[in-house]
């Protein structure tokens, strides 16, 4: 617990400085488009949060390598590899003008980087013919890059509230390190407690009162990091089914695919335009009924930091059955489908205004 607590606190007080500093660098790391379809804030606020969020990693992984020198240098390794992912994005987060697809190569890039250098490759998936493709070695590093890059992005788009991408971010984190545990593997137990204890150190400033967001460098690296990880547990460990990451990644991976289908095929628009319809943006404006109406920055934080609590509660149902057959495929089979059932008549429901009451929230907001 230790790793975990050195990384809060680097990545708290680290964060603090860049909230307490913003009016200094306002000019470049303050989100200030508050209309976007995809923005819920009112009032400008620092993108910048993955800064802290690297180095309480960054201090963790020093604390590691004093206590196990061999594992805290594949650490370093690892945080060195997803460089390239966060430094797109942070680029992106102060001059907003880094392309999507420019953010997704520079992903792709720390993919090959961790494949070449920690060997973390997917070589079992429990699919047919997808099998058969990373039995070849090129063909595993193929759909090695696909997944991470695909995770790393999907970590992005659920980054719409107040705390929804952290949290759930912490409960991956913590579902790799237990299995990471109960399998016997140092690396990747010590590497989860790492990441938790940064993301939450950012999430501490971050939810309830939204003093900061990840930003696109935050959400980037996050999303790379989860995603590794969950490779290298599989890679090293052979007795992890291969649908345990997919099913404790199962969220915002669903997420995004769903929301490809729904602008591609339902909406006919292309699948890169931001639109404020995902599940996260429905919660938010037909569940959080009790805001309605008040414009206060006040009523309208409080609204964005409980819609998350909704998504985390979703996250779990994923989270919760990975960690508990995490060998057993075909039971997690299953709960990956569970969970898509799930979803689509969530989301069936929430927009055609069929929501069960119980959900709705409508406490009157005293401004």
């Amino acid at each position: 617990m230790f790793l975990l607590l050195a990384s809060f606190v680097a990545s708290l007080a680290m964060t603090m400085l860049v909230v307490r500093s913003s009016k200094v660098h306002a000019h470049l790391s303050m989100d200030v488009d508050t209309a976007g379809p995809q923005k819920f804030h009112t009032t400008p606020v620092p993108r910048i949060g993955g800064v802290g969020i690297v180095i309480g990693v960054l201090t963790g992984l020093g604390v590691l390598v004093a206590m196990t020198p061999e594992v805290g240098a594949k650490g370093l390794v690892l945080l060195a590899c997803g460089l390239p992912a966060f430094i797109e994005g942070v680029r992106e987060d102060l001059t907003k003008a880094i392309s999507p697809r420019r953010r997704l190569a520079a992903t792709a890039v720390s993919a090959l980087l961790a494949a070449w250098w920690l060997d973390g490759v997917i070589e079992h998936t429990a699919i047919p013919g997808v099998d058969w493709l990373v039995s070849h070695y090129w063909g595993a590093v193929l759909l090695t890059v696909f997944a991470v890059a695909g995770v790393a992005n999907s970590v992005n788009i659920i980054d719409g509230f107040n705390g929804l991408a952290s949290m759930c971010a912490v409960l991956i984190l913590a579902s790799v390190g237990y299995v990471g545990s109960v399998v016997g593997d140092p690396l990747v137990t010590s590497l989860a407690l790492v990441g938790a204890g940064a993301v939450l150190g950012f999430f501490f400033w971050n939810f309830p009162a939204g003093l900061i967001f990840l930003g696109d460098g935050g959400a980037y690296f996050v999303g790379f990091y989860v995603a590794e990880l969950a490779i290298l547990l599989l890679h090293r460990n052979p007795q992890v089914s291969p649908m345990f990451p997919l099913l404790v990644c199962i969220y915002p991976i669903f997420e995004t695919v769903f929301s490809i289908y729904r602008r591609r095929f339902i909406r006919a628009v292309p699948p890169t335009m931001p639109d404020g319809i995902h599940l996260h943006s429905l919660v938010y404006r037909r569940l959080m009924r009790w805001a309605v109406g008040n414009r206060t920055a006040k009523a309208l934080t409080r609204r964005n930091s409980m819609t998350s609590p909704y998504l985390w509660f979703l996250c779990m149902f994923a989270v919760l059955p990975a960690v508990a057959f995490w060998d057993n495929t075909p039971v997690l089979a299953v709960f990956i489908g569970l969970f898509a059932l799930i979803y689509i008549v969530m989301y069936w429901r929430i927009v055609r205004f069929k929501t069960p009451r119980w959900m709705v929230y409508r406490r009157r907001s005293r401004g």
